[in-house]
């Protein structure tokens, strides 16, 4: 499959399904025409207005990380995407450049605000954003600048989001939107993930990610692909 066929995502199932076998999947549309789910979505499954406030696009979000442990962060020019875990240990070796966060840091190429938001929410992980923010004393009145550094270290895939969870009311019924919970990948994905993630130098998994990426948007340009991977 790739993203020029014409197909329909109508369950969890068939978006576990095409994540599983292209393995990278854009949430929203982007500089690549088709290259997502909101484009490729049956009707009613993306939004409903309705009385009864029906998203299931965004409902599947935690169930489909939970089930396939799979990558799910701001990677893609500051949105969010889906990656499989076979292909996020190349991604990941791409995009850290080969390192891991404490050399990168040793090196001077984090500042100590992303160090110190990268240990606190390593030590708590897995830690709702809300939970996070609290522990730290970001917000108003305290440390700024949690949204651009939680989002950073997510395109340097140092942290990813790990489930979504919803409040709950004193009925026990969910309501509001799906809050993000934080974790590394080295905790969620585990042994697997970590001994691939830097079995290949940088510049070989990003030719691998690239390859992937022709063989799934046949009628984009390298350019294109080379802009939207940066």
């Amino acid at each position: 499959m790739n993203f020029s066929d014409d197909f329909k995502i109508g369950s969890k199932t068939e978006l576990i399904d095409l994540i599983d076998e292209v393995g990278f999947v854009p949430f929203f549309t982007n500089e690549i025409e088709g290259f997502s789910i909101e484009e490729h979505i049956e009707s009613g499954c993306w939004y409903n207005d309705g009385d009864n406030g029906f998203w299931p696009a965004w409902e599947w979000k935690g169930p489909v990380i939970r089930e396939m442990k799979c990558a799910y962060g701001k990677f893609l020019k500051n949105k969010a995407m889906y990656i499989s875990p076979k292909w996020f240990p190349d991604f990941a070796n791409y995009r850290r450049d080969g390192y891991d966060f404490d050399a990168r840091f040793d090196d001077g190429l984090a500042s100590f605000y992303d160090r110190e938001l990268f240990m606190l929410l390593d030590e708590h992980a897995p830690v709702m954003s809300k939970q996070l923010k609290q522990i730290g004393d970001y917000g108003k009145g305290g440390k700024k600048g949690f949204d651009t550094m939680i989002t950073r270290l997510q395109k340097q895939c140092y942290i990813i989001s790990s489930d979504f969870k919803y409040s709950i009311d004193k009925f026990g019924n969910t309501y509001g939107w799906g809050v993000a919970e934080y974790s590394t990948p080295e905790k969620f994905m585990g042994k697997k993930f970590k001994d691939e993630v830097y079995k290949h130098e940088p510049k070989e998994s990003y030719e691998r990610v690239i390859k992937q990426f022709k063989k799934i948007l046949p009628y984009a340009s390298d350019a294109q692909i080379e802009k939207i991977l940066r």
